[in-house]
This record gives structure tokens, C-alpha cells and sequence, in this order.
């Protein structure tokens, strides 16, 4: 597999190209990629996997698929690479790449999508602890409502349209601005944030009993 066989094998160390160079962007490590540095593309690699496949996952709704769909962008930024220009941020351009396999695999497979659930052993949003260790400052019943509440924001999310969906993922999963979303969804920046707007105001009403 792709990202097995590229990412470091020493977890949270960079690659000796890029290590001891904290000002250089990641638009200039693609460029090293494209130079043939395959040390740079690894450093990528290890960097991105997890936000890709957490995108991926929001999407798909399916472990395995999110994993796949991850590897697979990274196999089209690795083709592309002799064509990449940085033109614009390199979080951009990976982006389009992930958004328009995530619409297509969603629209491909939305008739067999699972129900939206919540893992025992998948972190709380918010707190960042799991549901399988009790968080001893809560009650069982606190505990039963924050995930409750949890799954239905994962619900309502999913049921967005989808530019709305993709949106929100963006700006509240992975903590990208109204420029970048912009960027990747190629609207404006005012459009952008109408979109958002909107969204949030549809989840505001429909989760108004867990505020």
C-alpha cells in the first residue's frame, strides 16, 4: 500500500529533506516531490494521512472506505506531481483532489450507506475522550446525553446538502477558513460564507433541543 510503504517508519520524525526547515511551506515541499525528492513526498504523507482519512471518514461513513479513499489521493497527488504548480496553497489543491473523490464516492455508493452511529471508541468531538472510558466528571446520564447529542450532529451534518456538507467538514472538522473553502469549493469568499451560514443556521435549528 501507498502510504505504508512511504510513510517514516519512526512515528512524529520528518523526513531528513525536510526536517530543520520550519519555513518552508508545503507548496515547496510538492515542489521537491516534483523535483523527485521522494523524502519530501513521505514527509506529506505522514503530515496529511490523518486529516484525510478523519475528511474522508465524515463523508463515507465507512473506516475501510475513508482509508482507501485517503491512499488514493495520495496516489493522484504522486501522478500529478510533475504537472503541479504552486499556484496556490498546497492544502488547496490536496483538497480539490479529496473533495471531488469524496462527492463521487458518495453519490456512487448512496444507496448503501451506513447508519450514522457513534464508536465507543471514537473520540468525543469536543473533549477528545472516548466514550469507552467514562469521563469520571460526568454523570451516566451526562454521558448518555453528550452522546446522544453527538450522534445527532453527526446526523443532521450528513443530511446537509451536499456544497453544505462539504462546508461544514471543512471549516469545523478541519479547521479551514472561509479563503481555503472557498478555494477548493472554487466559489467566492461571500458565497462561501452564505453557504455556511445557511448551514449552520439549518443545524442551529434542528439541534436546538441539545443547546
Amino acid at each position: 500500500m501507498l502510504m505504508a510503504a512511504t510513510t517514516p517508519r519512526t512515528s512524529g520524525a520528518l523526513s531528513p529533506a525536510v526536517a530543520g526547515e520550519e519555513a518552508t511551506s508545503d507548496a515547496q515541499v510538492m515542489l521537491r516531490v516534483k523535483a523527485g525528492d521522494q523524502s519530501a513526498f513521505d514527509y506529506l504523507v505522514q503530515k496529511y494521512r490523518r486529516p484525510l482519512v478523519s475528511f474522508m471518514y465524515r463523508m463515507a461513513r465507512n473506516a475501510a472506505a475513508a482509508e482507501d479513499l485517503a491512499q488514493e489521493v495520495f496516489l493522484r497527488v504522486y501522478r500529478s506531481r510533475e504537472s503541479y504548480e504552486a499556484s496556490a496553497k498546497f492544502t488547496t489543491w490536496l483538497y480539490r483532489i479529496a473533495t471531488n473523490l469524496a462527492v463521487n464516492h458518495a453519490r456512487d455508493t448512496r444507496h448503501e450507506r451506513p447508519e450514522v452511529t457513534v464508536s465507543l471508541d471514537e473520540p468525543d468531538e469536543e473533549s477528545g475522550a472516548t466514550f469507552e472510558l467514562p469521563d469520571s466528571s460526568l454523570t451516566a446520564e451526562q454521558a448518555m446525553v453528550r452522546r446522544e447529542r453527538l450522534l445527532a450532529i453527526r446526523q443532521k451534518v450528513e443530511a446537509l446538502p451536499e456544497q453544505q456538507r462539504l462546508a461544514v467538514i471543512m471549516h469545523k472538522y478541519q479547521q479551514m477558513d472561509y479563503k481555503q473553502i472557498a478555494e477548493v469549493l472554487k466559489k467566492s469568499e461571500s458565497a462561501t460564507k452564505s453557504l455556511l451560514f445557511r448551514a449552520y443556521e439549518t443545524l442551529r435549528e434542528q439541534l436546538k433541543e441539545f443547546v
